[in-house]
């Protein structure tokens, strides 16, 4: 029988693990405190879900863009290592047509940690009847489920660290 040799880049690679900062300021919960059982029951994957005090989602790792949803209320970030996070503003926000969204980005750009990839309008968002807690998510597929650790309590974006992820991608 034969095994399969790793190289040092792959062994180093096995072992990173990738600290994901917040993209919004505001509180970090569960994502169990997210009123939609999509994100609630883990459906989409694992993260957690800020409670935003201001108006801004950011990038918080150099990557990609994956995909905006034309609404721009929603975006994935792909990061070299093929890990994508989700990061959804808002609970039924899609209902609002893109109102009260502004999107800096496209599919397919490239951005640095910190940019600012959408502004959002929290009050209008609010007085429409919508909650505004964004679930910010670790994507995983068919092959890989990430191993996810998980910080809570008050956040930053681009400061604090909100999710830690074993990058065996």
């Amino acid at each position: 029988m034969f095994s399969r040799w790793k190289s040092k880049k792959e062994e180093k690679h096995a072992e990173a693990s990738i600290e994901i900062t917040a993209p919004v300021s505001g509180q970090a919960v569960p994502l169990t405190e997210v009123p939609d059982e999509t994100f609630a029951g883990g459906h989409m994957g694992k993260g957690i879900a800020i409670e935003p005090t201001e108006g801004r989602l950011i990038a918080p790792f150099d990557g990609t863009i994956a995909h905006v949803v034309k609404t721009n209320h929603a975006l994935i970030l792909e990061h070299s290592s093929g890990l994508q996070l989700l990061m959804h503003i808002g609970i039924d926000t899609v209902s609002l047509k893109g109102n009260g969204f502004v999107s800096s980005i496209a599919t397919g750009d490239e951005v640095k940690a910190g940019q600012t990839l959408i502004e959002f309008d929290l009050e209008a968002i609010r007085t429409a009847g919508y909650r505004t807690i964004t679930p910010v998510i670790v994507t995983s597929n068919a092959e890989y489920t990430p191993v996810v650790d998980f910080h809570y309590g008050s956040v930053t974006a681009g400061k604090n660290s909100i999710l830690t992820v074993a990058s065996k991608l």
